[in-house]
């Protein structure tokens, strides 16, 4: 693709990467486990975190059965427990009896990841509602600090997480008060994000601000249907955004390139309470589709209970949404099938679509913004979906298109959309067909697509 002119932003490596996990983990697990809270106030008693069977392992298994790529662990929450013994606060599992004082919740979760081959992340609150020092310098300094410890003990990250709950009423250190801050100076987040480079520079980092990953505006699993991967960064800041349709839609004149994490949990809460229950596979599935099915990365979280175990109930949701997930993408009827386009740039043709390289692209010529691309399916076919994508390594192009299938000597639209990016997943009427029709209605550029791929029977 070198002879093909960048459109404006492009992914970095390190979100190349993160494009092609699109599914993996959250972890909610801490002092909010025990005391059933959502959001712990810093004043709750260490000794109430006992995971009598802590296993992360089962964790780490769970996952994968879910057909989850990582697992990214809350390593402190807003409370401000850290779950490994960190030299910043006595408010850490060090303070627990848990492993006799000598337990490290990060480090387990590091050495199973590493051991089944999934990959880890990090959160880590820049909120701390313990911390007597919250709202002046020297908590500012702890932080720094927790997040170096962070980034330097547990080996390889794939992602660091800064939530934007940021200041509030808090226990800090034992003042029942109320604390403001400036979220946009208060944390020096750009010499965070500099020590997350040098320190971790395969990392994607999120907040609302990036700089590599963009919250959703939501936590119901969706983003937009319209979902460009680039934005204008100005208006964005950690835990302030200025519009929040921006965030779920992102800039179709976007200057950087900063995609969208959609992060939802598969219960209720974000942390375990006894009384709530898992969504079920087809909900999943459902959340799938408008999430990684946008173009999206899905960040499901998952909630150890008291024992330190995902419930089975959990773990039988995510392996049925695997089961679905698979079910639906089985059999791509498209790869080697004959195809051909109504334009192509020399070198990049539409035979490239369905080649079962994802290296090579489709391009239209310089000038060219519509285009229509058939694919002869070699016999009637029973359809579910279809997946576009477009080779981002030159651009985010596509405004519009549309997919049709061939019904008694003519073209019948099946579905139309907006947008595609790094991918689009369509489920189509189950209807039969020999010949489907991919019609680029609009393209900022000429389009540059890298796969087709069609499921059905």
């Amino acid at each position: 693709m070198n002879d093909i002119t960048h459109h404006g932003p492009v992914p970095s490596p390190r979100q190349a990467a993160w494009h092609r996990r699109e599914t993996y983990g959250f972890i909610h697990f801490s002092m909010n486990t025990f005391t059933g809270r959502e959001w712990g106030f810093g004043d709750e008693d260490p000794a109430r975190f006992v995971p009598s069977r802590l296993d992360a392992a089962q964790w780490v298994a769970a996952a994968k059965a879910g057909g989850l790529k990582a697992l990214i662990l809350t390593a402190k929450h807003h409370d401000g427990f850290c779950l490994w013994p960190t030299a910043t606060t006595a408010h850490s599992v060090r303070a627990s009896p848990w492993r006799g004082g000598q337990g490290d919740v990060v480090g387990e979760l590091a050495t199973a990841c590493r051991s089944a081959g999934l990959e880890l992340g990090l959160y880590c609150s820049p909120w701390d509602r313990n911390h007597a020092g919250y709202g002046g310098p020297d908590y500012v300094a702890t932080y720094h600090t927790q997040v170096e410890e962070l980034l330097t003990r547990y080996g390889d990250l794939c992602e660091f997480w800064f939530d934007g709950a940021n200041g509030g009423d808090g226990h800090y250190g034992g003042a029942r008060d109320t604390r403001r801050i400036d979220r946009r100076t208060y944390y020096d987040f750009p010499r965070l994000w500099e020590s997350c480079r040098r320190h971790q520079p395969n990392a994607v980092l999120f907040s609302d601000a990036g700089p590599d990953l963009r919250w959703c505006g939501n936590e119901r699993g969706a983003t937009g249907v319209t979902n460009w991967a680039k934005v204008r960064p100005e208006g964005f800041a950690v835990g302030e955004v200025d519009d929040m349709d921006r965030l779920a839609h992102g800039d179709a004149d976007g200057s950087v390139w900063r995609p969208t994490e959609v992060d939802v949990s598969i219960r209720p809460g974000w942390f375990w309470h006894e009384e709530e229950r898992p969504k079920d596979a087809d909900e999943l599935f459902s959340i799938w589709q408008a999430s990684v099915g946008r173009g999206a990365g899905l960040l499901l979280n998952l909630t150890p209970d008291r024992d330190g175990l995902i419930p089975s109930a959990d773990g039988d949701a995510l392996a049925g949404f695997r089961r679905r997930v698979e079910a639906f993408t089985a059999g791509d009827l498209a790869c080697g099938r004959p195809i051909k386009a109504s334009a192509e740039r020399p070198g990049h043709p539409a035979v490239a679509l369905v080649d079962g390289d994802p290296a090579t692209c489709w391009a239209a010529p310089d000038g060219i913004t519509t285009a229509t691309v058939e694919l002869d399916l070699a016999g009637e076919r029973r359809l579910r979906g279809v997946r576009l994508e477009e080779a981002i390594a030159v651009g985010q192009r596509v405004v519009a298109f549309a997919i049709d299938g061939w019904f008694y000597d003519h073209w019948l639209e099946l579905a139309r959309g907006t947008t595609i990016g790094a991918q689009r997943i369509v489920e189509l009427p189950m209807v039969r067909t020999d010949r489907l029709r991919l019609r680029i209605l609009d393209s900022q550029a000429a389009p540059v697509l890298a796969r087709w791929l069609v499921y059905g029977d």
